[in-house]
């Protein structure tokens, strides 16, 4: 059980993370506002997206089993939205896995969640 709890935290650690980074990122990369274009999203979108992940970060280490699996499902459905939308325009074989990366990451740390909740 010890080390189901160490890869929770050290998963959801670095899903924080990643989200804290893309928050300031969206909201501060004028070659992110570019990318948004590119994929055929107004930029009000790239606004909320930074928005919510930034909320994600938080909510994943709330105590609240509402909280969390709010921002699981969310932050899977961004991921989700991110492989279809780079897929579709085409982008680069990077920029089309990451976000399935970044979808595995998240699914262990939800995965270990609900194991150390039993």
């Amino acid at each position: 059980m010890k080390s189901t709890k160490i890869t929770y935290y050290i998963t959801t650690g670095l899903m924080s993370l990643a989200m804290v980074f893309s928050t300031f990122a969206y909201l501060s990369n004028p070659a992110l506002k570019e990318a948004f274009q590119h994929l055929g999203f107004p930029d009000y979108f790239r606004i909320e997206i930074a928005i919510a992940k930034g909320l994600a970060a938080i909510a994943l280490w709330l105590p609240f089993r509402f909280a969390k699996e709010t921002a699981y499902i969310g932050l899977s459905i961004s991921f989700i939205s991110a492989f279809i939308a780079h897929s579709v325009v085409g982008d680069p074989i990077f920029n089309i896995l990451y976000p399935l990366f970044i979808l595995s990451i998240l699914v262990v740390s939800y995965v270990t969640y609900r194991i150390s909740e039993l």
